[in-house]
């Protein structure tokens, strides 16, 4: 039993007149009743009940009508979905957030691509250091990264989406609280919160801010991550540095100021340099206006 025996007996049941069936098919009207006439060979029963003056569908035929539309059905729609799979329109991508990311670009972006590929979907993989987030691109595990630069690795391709400053995070009854803006040399003498200084982009850039304003940052804590640091600064038991998208995640005890002197962190969106995916070179192209930085690989120079 092929899909053409399914599909021409569906025609002429549906039809119930083997010379319009056999138009609609394309196909002549001989060689059309010699198809559905092995398919009855076959299961043994007859489907159609045929005179002189008309044709008509049996018992065995109407059930076995259902059963034939809903397998082309299903043909059809894998076909369907096999196609915008390979468009790029279908199908499930992996994005790492780095950091605070998640919540400062995540909603954008999960808006702007359920508006514009909705049959996308996204899997988020958030607090995920650059390294990792290389790491994973590499070996597929991931299928576009939003982190901070440098990337490890010359076969892993960015586009720069935002630049940000530092800023300030300090507990709300602390003396420089009351300060619209703060001096980088004003934290000479405070404990500071640090991120977990292993491969993280922002702990480099608070030191090297810290190094730039002349002195050795007193390094009183460490966090894995901006909400563990937050919660430590909110807790009296340091001030903190943090990108300014940590604003995006208020917390009771805690103020944010601008910090005068202090380095800037870039935030970019990353993917494998030689990725095949339809689906990710879509999701890129479709961000190009998200974030007009943005540019798909095959935009990118290497």
């Amino acid at each position: 039993m092929e899909l053409r025996h399914l599909r021409y007996f569906v025609t002429v049941a549906e039809t119930c007149h083997f010379g319009r069936a056999a138009e609609q098919l394309h196909i002549a009207q001989p060689a059309l009743s010699h198809t559905v006439r092995q398919l009855e060979d076959e299961l043994g029963v007859a489907l159609l009940a045929r005179t002189t003056r008309q044709v008509r569908v049996t018992p065995a035929g109407e059930f076995f009508l259902g059963e034939a539309q809903r397998v082309l059905s299903a043909v059809e729609a894998g076909v369907r979905g096999v196609q915008r799979i390979g468009e790029g329109q279908l199908g499930l991508v992996r994005v790492g957030f780095t950091g605070t990311a998640a919540f400062s670009h995540l909603p954008h972006l999960a808006r702007a691509l359920a508006q514009r590929v909705p049959q996308v979907e996204l899997e988020v993989h958030a607090e995920l250091l650059t390294a990792e987030q290389c790491d994973q691109l590499r070996d597929g595990s991931l299928g576009l990264g939003v982190l901070r630069p440098p990337v490890t690795g010359d076969d892993i391709d960015y586009r720069v989406i935002e630049v940000e400053p530092l800023v300030l995070a300090v507990p709300a009854d602390h003396r420089l609280a009351v300060e619209p803006v703060v001096a980088t040399t004003d934290l000479r003498a405070e404990p500071l919160v640090t991120y977990d200084g292993r491969n993280s982009v922002v702990h480099a850039a608070v030191l090297r801010s810290c190094r730039d304003a002349g002195f050795t940052p007193h390094q009183q804590h460490q966090a894995p991550g901006t909400a563990a640091l937050l919660a430590l600064v909110a807790g009296g038991l340091g001030v903190g540095v943090v990108p300014a998208s940590a604003r995006s995640l208020p917390l009771a005890g805690v103020v944010f100021r601008d910090l005068a002197g202090a380095a800037t962190v870039e935030l970019a969106l990353a993917w494998h340099r030689e990725t095949s995916s339809p689906l990710v070179n879509t999701v890129l192209a479709e961000l190009e206006d998200v974030f007009p930085s943005a540019r798909p690989p095959a935009e990118a120079g290497s």
